[in-house]
């Protein structure tokens, strides 16, 4: 159920496998009605803990295949992700995560002074950095382009996508496994069901009797007027104190500020004017070179994460329902780890283990078990 690109590569995998009959359920209209549609298109290996450098090692190694596999471009280009520190808390929380990179395989992140982020990304103001990190095969993918490729080549391989039906509920046999998919149209028969609602995928559950920890979280972008002032090349540059973070896209610039969603609505997906207002204060404050260059606020958008308690995935069965297979809580990682996601998930359920990589610690009875994966908010 949901055909944003974790959906549509789980769809790919299973039919890449030999899986037949495979059906992909959207309440959208047609494709790019969900989350992916308004991901910024990072791509990042530098994270605080093994899972996620490990998903994202696979992910980049299927991102260089591709083209290949898929027969399409998935815009992969290693312009780097830059890390700015401002004390030396930040400066630690950085050098655990490096640690835990080297480990795994990342030899290529280091430590920059702040002469280096000069020259990496001349366009921030130094005042207050004392150093950071850096991963120069990191970068910047196309999230839309990944999505297609993955629905396109699926539909090849015989995959059907459905739009424009909710799911309405599920029918159960004596054993208690899902049986079949009621549809706001029509009942789909079924041996597994794939949860991949993104955003939407707790009320999803609920419908199967499953409590999932998966929450809707905004996230506001908000996009200059077509300006030259920072280059293409530069790499994503975030700052760890509050998480404000810019890159060029398309011969503008994106500038994003995480502040909290609107808890009356969680699905909200307006762009506050007053954050608009914020967002352009702490930008002209921040990155000197876009002094002057004002927001265009009719290109400023939202999407939503889809957040889990400890911000990492949630990949398996539901401990409850043994044929509903969870896809979800990747908190803001869905993109980047769809390739990954997608294989994992398919391995899971055709072969009852993943042996890409183990993936035992994003197990979705975790939290029931007091096993939380541990990780600072900065990463």
């Amino acid at each position: 159920m949901g055909a944003g690109v974790i959906g549509a590569s789980v769809a790919w995998h299973l039919a890449a496998r030999g899986a037949k009959d495979v059906v992909v359920v959207d309440a959208a209209a047609g494709p790019g009605g969900g989350s992916t549609a308004a991901a910024t298109g990072g791509f990042r290996a530098q994270y605080a803990t093994a899972i996620n450098v490990r998903l994202s090692l696979l992910a980049r190694a299927k991102l260089f295949r591709f083209a290949h596999e898929i027969g399409a471009d998935p815009g992969f280009r290693q312009a780097g992700y830059l890390w700015i520190a401002t004390d030396a808390a930040q400066l630690r929380t950085l050098a655990a995560a490096r640690a835990v990179q080297h480990a795994e395989g990342l030899h290529e992140a280091v430590e920059v002074s702040p002469s280096e982020i000069a020259r990496l990304q001349p366009a921030v103001k130094l005042d207050g950095i004392l150093g950071g990190a850096f991963c120069p095969t990191d970068g910047f993918i196309q999230p839309r382009a990944i999505q297609d490729g993955y629905r396109e080549a699926a539909t090849r391989l015989g995959v059907s996508f459905v739009w424009g039906e909710r799911v309405i509920g599920f029918d159960f046999d004596a054993a208690d496994a899902i049986a079949a998919v009621w549809t706001s149209r029509d009942a789909i028969a079924c041996d597994a069901v794939v949860n991949a609602a993104g955003a939407w995928a707790g009320p999803l559950a609920k419908l199967a009797g499953v409590d999932l920890p998966v929450v809707p979280l905004r996230r506001q972008m908000a996009v200059t007027v077509p300006t030259r002032a920072i280059s293409p090349d530069a790499p994503m540059t975030l700052f760890c104190g509050d998480g404000f973070h810019f890159r060029e896209r398309d011969g503008r610039v994106i500038v994003s500020w995480p502040t909290p969603g609107n808890p009356d609505d969680p699905f909200d997906t307006r762009v506050e004017p007053a954050w608009l207002e914020a967002v352009a204060v702490k930008k002209e404050a921040l990155v000197p070179a876009l002094r002057g260059v004002p927001l265009d606020p009719k290109g400023c958008w939202a999407g939503l994460y889809e957040m889990s308690p400890d911000r990492h995935a949630l990949v398996g069965p539901a401990p409850s329902v043994r044929n509903f297979f969870l896809v979800n809580g990747s908190s803001g990682h869905g993109v980047m780890h769809a390739p990954a996601l997608g294989q994992l998930l398919a391995e899971l359920i055709l072969d009852g283990k993943a042996a890409s990589l183990d993936a035992t610690v994003l197990a979705p009875d975790r939290f029931a078990l007091g096993r939380a994966i541990a990780a600072p908010e900065v990463l």
